[in-house]
């Protein structure tokens, strides 16, 4: 694996050929800062955004511009200590600037890879906002926890609604284990209560110590192989978006050309 092209590290002169290099790719790794229960950092979704797409960048030689340290977490509510959260219109609109700007550095596939549930939301509507003003921008939206089926599987495992779970656990126990306190993991699960619920619910009315999920299960082996099929998957993902083009080279702006006796 080589080193990863980040775009912090990089120079004016240097970039242009990182992007030409890359098929004027970047990536945009968003996490957030919110509790997450008991017995893990309120980093841990930056923690993991940064340190799947630096790899992903290794294995790619795509940019990777700074990571987003905050999110759209205002579903932990201020029961726990340590959330951060953004409104989402603010979220939208920082993305929006950073793809605007990324863009007029010469970037035209970006790709948002998120790490943090919730951000999906304004992720999206900074997607439709950018397409919508930059013809030549493509953005693709990635969810870490989705990226495949096997990752998908492994998040899924313990709670449909989960926060930092067995799977999460595991990834900071192989990845950033300062961010772990051993001590604590074994008493932190809290079971999923939103089955069959028709709201959606914050979580200080859905868990008592804001985990959903069972962490007593993790172990770093598990989280080395997860976090190993992360950037695999969504390495192959990006290979294949650095060849895609849209199916029709039709203007955003139009106009539509009607046909002939129409």
């Amino acid at each position: 694996m080589s080193a990863p092209v980040l775009w912090s590290e990089r120079t004016w002169e240097e970039i242009p050929g990182d992007l030409a290099n890359a098929a004027q790719a970047a990536l945009l790794p968003v996490g957030a800062t919110e509790q997450h229960g008991p017995h893990l950092g309120c980093g841990m979704d930056f923690v993991l955004a940064d340190a799947v797409c630096r790899d992903v960048s290794a294995c790619t030689g795509v940019p990777m511009l700074p990571t987003l340290p905050y999110g759209c977490s205002l579903g932990h509510s201020r029961r726990w200590p340590g959330t951060i959260a953004l409104d989402p219109l603010v979220m939208t609109e920082l993305v929006r600037q950073i793809g605007a700007q990324a863009y007029h550095s010469g970037v035209r596939r970006l790709f948002l890879v998120n790490a943090h549930v919730t951000n999906a939301a304004p992720l999206r509507c900074a997607l439709e906002v950018l397409r919508a003003a930059h013809d030549h921008l493509m953005v693709a939206l990635v969810n870490t926890a989705t990226v495949s089926e096997r990752v998908r599987a492994a998040h899924f495992a313990d709670a449909e609604d989960w926060h930092a779970n067995r799977a999460e656990t595991a990834l900071m126990q192989a990845m950033a284990p300062a961010l772990v306190r051993e001590d604590r993991v074994a008493d932190s699960d809290d079971p999923d209560r939103t089955e069959g619920l028709v709201f959606a619910h914050p979580v200080n009315r859905t868990s008592r110590n804001g985990v959903t999920g069972s962490p007593s299960q993790a172990n770093a082996a598990e989280g080395a192989e997860l976090f190993a099929w992360m950037v695999e998957d969504l390495s192959a993902l990006v290979r294949r978006g650095l060849t895609e083009t849209p199916p029709l080279p039709h203007s955003y702006d139009g106009p539509a050309v009607a046909r002939k006796g129409a």
